[in-house]
């Protein structure tokens, strides 16, 4: 079976450790001076993809993100993962990029950088869309496999347990294809100093936006409000079963 070229789709968002606050206005949230880091369900697909170049699997794997000059350090951090190379699709601040712009500039970069495989993070945690794998799917003509917890590349397929509501439902695709990953694919490892410096020196191609076809106009989903959770009531102690059911009857939840 021949090695495979892999392009993995990442995404800069605001760390998950991070407490987020809304924005004055309330129209988003606060992203100024706040830490960003690699989308976590990202991590996961990169992580796949560097266990597949280990294993010889893969001859190359390619990091591409679309987003500002900012994305630049989220595709270092994934050189110093594992990957050979980064492409960045940038745009200007303030330029929609939703999961349609996302799928549009990957498929043109699958047209120029010719991968057997595309691997992405099922969902980004600042949006939760869940639509950027299976549009580009669609794009490409290409079989999809979603939320996939294992793969096992085959001689032209790909074979691909995915998570359903029933449980564990498994394909069989014919390369190329787009996957994306689930949270028990694996575990994703740490960059390592000696590997941060090194990533330093990989290269990192920057190609504007509009030459993937990526327009920059008025964004289709505008958010209208956003608002903190109504802060929690206190709890309260009872002596024994018998005040507590009382309690719960007052307040009508029995």
């Amino acid at each position: 079976m021949a090695a495979l070229r892999v392009l993995v789709g990442v995404k800069r968002v605001i760390d998950f450790a991070v407490k987020v606050r809304v924005a004055p206005g309330g129209g988003g949230v606060q992203t100024q001076g706040v830490k960003h880091a690699l989308n976590p369900f990202c991590e996961i697909a990169l992580e796949e993809a560097v266990r597949l170049k280990e294993a010889g699997l893969a001859k190359e794997v390619i990091a591409a993100s679309l987003g500002t000059k900012s994305s630049q350090e989220t595709l270092r951090t994934a050189l110093a993962v594992g990957a050979d190379r980064a492409v960045l699709a940038e745009v200007g601040e303030g330029v929609a990029t939703g999961p349609l712009e996302v799928a549009t500039a990957l498929a043109a970069l699958v047209g120029r950088l010719q991968p057997q495989l595309v691997l992405l993070g099922k969902q980004a945690i600042d949006d939760d869309c869940n639509q950027t794998g299976q549009l580009l799917a669609a794009m490409l003509d290409w079989p999809q496999g979603t939320f996939a917890s294992r793969v096992e590349l085959e001689d032209g397929a790909v074979r691909v347990q995915r998570e359903v509501d029933g449980g564990l439902e498994t394909l069989r695709l014919r390369l190329p294809a787009v996957l994306t990953a689930d949270l028990r694919l694996n575990e994703p490892r740490y960059a390592t100093l000696p590997n941060i410096m090194k990533a330093k020196k990989k290269p990192m191609e920057v190609i504007p936006a509009a030459d993937l076809g990526v327009s920059g106009g008025s964004p289709r989903l505008k958010v209208l409000q956003v608002q903190e959770p109504p802060a929690r009531a206190g709890g309260e102690k009872v002596e024994n079963v018998e005040t507590l059911v009382e309690k719960l009857r007052q307040s009508g939840r029995i």
